[in-house]
């Protein structure tokens, strides 16, 4: 199949619209990262483009008051083994209903699915609830638990299961004599890993992102998670914005590093069977 060759006025139009989305893009974070430079009153004064000499004076006034290192870690202990656990089972639970049969295979999918469609704040007084009747109250554990389910992932990698990794290989697999976690420890999982590391990227962002969860639960400030963290800014310090932007860089920090440096696998994942031959 011949390729035609594109309008060179056409790609001038397509590069300079695509430099300006990344310049759309990026903006919001440099303006960030300026603004934690910058006084309280050099913020509310002007819009700065180069950065002040506000950073350790910011810096200083949040930890006089808060220790963002300790919400740091507290977000780490939170998400990342929310993220190993929400990618291993997630994918073991899509394993299951891309390539076995079962009665009512179809029905309890769909009601997995469903409860994509229950917003979280629904059924938050009731798991307040249940988590004050087990004894977890002010624990990470009721944070880190319930991401053992989740429909969206579920979703996602039993698509990418179904159409790229076929019944042959898992028959060959049983015939050779290996058991099912096997099977799903040494095929099923690696190669489905473009699919769980793409949703294990947008997991890890939304659980370091969570506010309202850790707010009800958890109540000693030590165990605060950065989110809490940096509203406990807020409040404290009566909008100093230069602490607060300081705040707020440093939050997503872990961020960018991951959506930076994983990219390429955010891409593969989401252009899965895009290309057929």
């Amino acid at each position: 199949m011949m390729i035609e060759k594109q309008n060179p006025v056409a790609r001038l139009l397509l590069y300079g619209f695509l430099i300006f989305l990344a310049i759309i893009c990026v903006l919001p974070f440099y303006m960030m990262i300026i603004n934690s430079t910058r006084s309280n009153v050099e913020i509310s004064q002007n819009v700065w483009l180069t950065p002040g000499d506000q950073l350790m004076a910011n810096y200083r006034i949040i930890q006089g008051k808060v220790n963002i290192w300790q919400g740091f870690i507290a977000s780490t202990i939170i998400t990342v083994p929310s993220v190993l656990l929400s990618a291993f089972f997630s994918a073991m639970t899509a394993y299951g209903f891309a390539k076995f049969n079962f009665k009512g295979r179809n029905v309890l999918f769909w009601v997995v699915l469903g409860t994509m469609m229950i917003p979280q704040q629904l059924g938050l007084i009731g798991y307040y609830d249940l988590v004050v009747g087990l004894g977890l109250i002010d624990t990470y554990a009721p944070l880190i638990l319930p991401m053992i389910a989740n429909a969206g992932m579920v979703f996602f990698i039993r698509a990418y299961i179904d159409q790229s990794i076929s019944d042959s290989l898992i028959e060959a697999a049983v015939i050779d004599g290996a058991g099912e976690l096997a099977i799903f420890t040494r095929i099923i999982l690696p190669l489905a890993m473009p699919a769980v590391a793409t949703m294990s990227i947008f997991t890890f962002i939304n659980k370091w992102n969570d506010l309202i969860t850790p707010m009800v639960l958890l109540h000693s400030a030590n165990k605060f998670p950065m989110p809490l963290v940096i509203s406990n800014i807020r409040g404290l310090y009566e909008m100093n914005f230069g602490a607060i932007y300081l705040g707020v860089t440093i939050s997503i920090i872990p961020i960018l590093l991951v959506v930076i440096f994983f990219s390429k696998a955010i891409i593969r994942g989401l252009t899965i069977g895009a290309v057929k031959g």
